[in-house]
């Protein structure tokens, strides 16, 4: 038994009794119930905030059983570490628990009114998903992307309803980082736009609003910075705890370019930077091949225990 099941039920029956127009004081109008795809690192953590903050019923979808499990057990040590440090009572934390449900089955997320997709950043697998849910979701869903780098109009091209499609793009560790960049495809709508960043600001974010560019803001400035970085390391004109202790002492940076490299996913910065080269035709955004060697060899980064550095 886990730490929030010992707690009991009663307390998600006094929040159900208290909280049934919560939707619509919060100014969230007709979303009722979130849908998040995906349970690895980015999935649980946009689960776990739209539960613990915004006090939604959550649905988490993965393909794989043995992911959802894991992503969990993990919500567990989170919900448990946050009582620890006196963030959150023992009550909440069990109603954060409670309101999240899991499934391996996209079809039951037909009822739901918002999905959050945070699957692996590649067009074709995104476009499939969407698709899916096109034909699932109910017609006044609105299904958005958490996508870093892909296009939102090429995502929304594979539905039937382009103006309820959305960027979403929160910042790793969601429960951490405060910022979700809004990106609207060509066709989303004004009123889907107005209500993305209405549950973003439930979730207790600032929100950005950026035109549908490969990279948007955070990305198109952040990746060429890690991949000049990793550019540096392979031509050896530094060793990677030189690089990283120059840019935070000496632009005051709490991370260095390789090591946060290794915390997003080396994986991740690669095909982020394929994104940019491949849309926009500019030499500058060429990926460095180390990189695609370190990807290559299965060196993700902190993820796989091994990527710039060992963990």
């Amino acid at each position: 038994m886990s730490f929030v099941q010992s707690i009991g039920k009663s307390a998600l029956r006094r929040f159900k009794h208290q909280s049934r127009h919560i939707s619509s004081a919060t100014g969230l109008g007709n979303i009722n119930r979130v849908a998040v795809i995906g349970s690895g690192q980015m999935g649980l953590g946009i689960a776990y905030v739209t539960a613990n903050v915004t006090r939604l019923p959550v649905v988490l979808m993965d393909v794989s059983k043995e992911q959802t499990e894991k992503g969990m057990k993990f919500m567990d040590k989170l919900l448990e570490k946050d009582v620890f440090k006196s963030k959150i009572t023992s009550e909440h934390a069990q109603i954060t628990r409670d309101l999240v449900s899991t499934t391996n089955t996209l079809s039951d997320l037909k009822d739901v009114d918002f999905v959050i997709e945070a699957a692996s950043e590649n067009l074709n697998i995104k476009s499939a998903i969407f698709r899916d849910l096109d034909a699932i979701c109910k017609s006044e869903a609105i299904l958005s992307t958490n996508t870093s780098s892909i296009s939102i109009t090429k995502i929304g091209a594979a539905t039937k309803r382009a103006d309820k499609v959305i960027g979403m793009h929160f910042m790793n560790p969601v429960p951490v980082m405060k910022l979700v960049e809004i990106i609207p495809g060509l066709a989303t709508s004004d009123e889907v736009l107005q209500q993305t960043r209405s549950l973003a600001t439930a979730m207790g974010k600032t929100c950005t609003v950026v035109q549908d560019i490969p990279g948007f803001v955070a990305n198109r400035l952040l990746m060429p910075y890690i991949n000049e970085a990793v550019m540096l390391l392979e031509s050896g004109f530094a060793s990677a705890e030189d690089i990283d202790t120059t840019m935070k002492l000496g632009t005051n940076m709490p991370m260095g370019p390789l090591t946060l490299a290794d915390f997003i996913g080396l994986d991740t910065c690669l095909a982020i930077m394929k994104v940019l080269h491949e849309n926009t035709g500019d030499s500058k955004y060429r990926p460095c091949v180390l990189l695609q060697k370190y990807v290559d060899a299965g060196w993700m980064g902190k993820k796989s225990g091994k990527g710039i550095y060992s963990y």
